[in-house]
């Protein structure tokens, strides 16, 4: 096929029960000028023959097959046989209103931004949660954007809201903003992957166009990896914030370190409740285990510098101050209470 507008990238692992909906989805969309790269990371339960199946189906659909790498590596590996102008990601479990392209692409051939934003709708078991960024509908150049959208993208003034999701499904990018950013995710990241390609790319994109309209469905269960919180998942935050500090050069981009140490401290207390409440093992260990976290740079300045009443939340703001002046003690106390 002739190189395509929209390149749409699908990480795909044990995902048999949802793959169809999703990948009809794709098919049934309005806007007809996009390839679809499949990436089979190593499935084990049909998927793999799935997306071959639909290869079958659709010229445009293509699968790679690949050991099981983890979803940064299967988008990374996705990435490399990219033919689009612009490219967005679908995540195997979800799937997309029928005009969601013929919308983004529409506007960024239009208005020539580098990125297009639309909203998106949580679906869980308790029902659906529509999900908008903080901003209006329209295009902002990059003077607007440094004024407007990047002081409050990744936290938005309320406790905790994001200004615009790090997720990387409800947005198309122009591709060389991804060949830029989407390999400095290390592949050990599992939680926060999204915000380390999402938020560099819109910090780079000279114009950003934001449309109304929820157009991608978002599946959550108790089952997601980010709701799976063991003793891993402290050296995957350290990895998380370490590498963010690394690609957002603060001396460019100042107005971002208020919204990083507001980031940190969301996703700090994300984390350090629900491990340290279900550690087993030495005590001794486990309150080292808690000081050392506390005392890890981003964190330890992070929650220094974020005031305690601006915490949403009696709990949060008591396990915040346990973690700024590294009392454990109280801490397990408040897990038990």
């Amino acid at each position: 096929m002739s190189k395509p507008f929209l390149t749409v990238i699908v990480p795909v692992y044990n995902v048999a029960p949802y793959l169809a909906n999703c990948l009809d989805s794709i098919l049934a969309q309005t806007f007809t000028d996009f390839e679809v790269i499949l990436v089979d990371d190593g499935s084990t339960d049909g998927s793999g023959a799935l997306c071959d199946s639909y290869t079958e189906k659709d010229a445009r659909f293509r699968c790679l097959h690949k050991e099981n790498g983890g979803l940064v590596s299967a988008r990374q590996a996705g990435f490399k046989e990219v033919k689009g102008e612009y490219v967005t990601f679908v995540d195997s479990d979800d799937w997309i209103a029928p005009a969601m392209y013929q919308r983004m692409c529409a506007a960024a051939k239009d208005t020539g931004a580098d990125a297009v934003c639309c909203n998106y709708t949580a679906v869980t078991p308790k029902g659906d949660i529509r999900c908008r960024s903080s901003f209006q509908s329209g295009l902002y150049e990059k003077a607007q954007l440094e004024e407007q959208v990047y002081p409050r993208m990744i936290y938005s003034g309320s406790y905790f809201t994001y200004g615009i999701a790090p997720n990387l499904w409800n947005k198309i990018f122009r591709r060389e903003l991804l060949e830029r950013n989407l390999y400095n995710v290390p592949l050990s990241v599992k939680v926060g992957e999204d915000a380390l390609v999402s938020y560099i790319c819109l910090l780079e994109a000279s114009s950003i166009y934001f449309c109304e309209e929820y157009f991608y469905y978002y599946r959550s269960s108790s089952s997601s990896l980010t709701h799976n919180m063991d003793e891993k998942r402290l050296p995957e935050n350290r990895t998380l914030f370490h590498t963010l500090l690394q690609i957002i050069d603060l001396s460019a981009y100042p107005y971002m370190e208020r919204s990083l140490d507001y980031y940190f401290v969301y996703q700090s207390l994300l984390t350090l409740v629900p491990v340290f409440s279900t550690m087993t093992g030495s005590r001794r260990d486990i309150r080292r285990l808690f000081l050392d976290e506390c005392a890890f740079s981003p964190v330890k300045k992070a929650f220094r510098t974020v005031k305690i009443s601006q915490i949403g939340g009696l709990h949060n703001k008591l396990y915040a101050f346990c973690i700024r002046h590294r009392l454990y003690g109280l801490f397990r106390f408040f897990l038990a209470h």
